[in-house]
């Protein structure tokens, strides 16, 4: 699953780069503070990604911006952290 995102950057630089962005969202079970900081050093390894967890959201939604990463890369470092991740399927 691949949707393009755009947002407005003042840099003609940033907005070439963010015009080829790709936005993943994955089901987690990273459901509160503790998980997502025992998340956290593994996705902050991985380059040129932003991401956020919605705990609030029953499926724990986790979401990825990034122009270089892949779906199963991100699948690889949420497992090795010891969670369970799936790919959010359109309907």
């Amino acid at each position: 699953m691949e949707n393009q995102i755009s947002t407005f950057h003042t840099n003609q630089k940033q907005r070439n780069k963010q015009i080829n962005m790709k936005v993943y969202k994955f089901k987690t079970n990273i459901n509160c503070s503790g998980c997502v900081a025992g998340v956290t050093p593994f996705l902050n390894r991985v380059e040129n990604i932003r991401w956020e967890v919605d705990t609030n959201n029953p499926d724990k939604i986790l979401t990825i911006e990034t122009d270089t990463a892949s779906e199963d890369e991100i699948m690889r470092v949420v497992k090795k952290a010891g969670f369970d991740i799936e790919e959010v399927k359109n309907s």
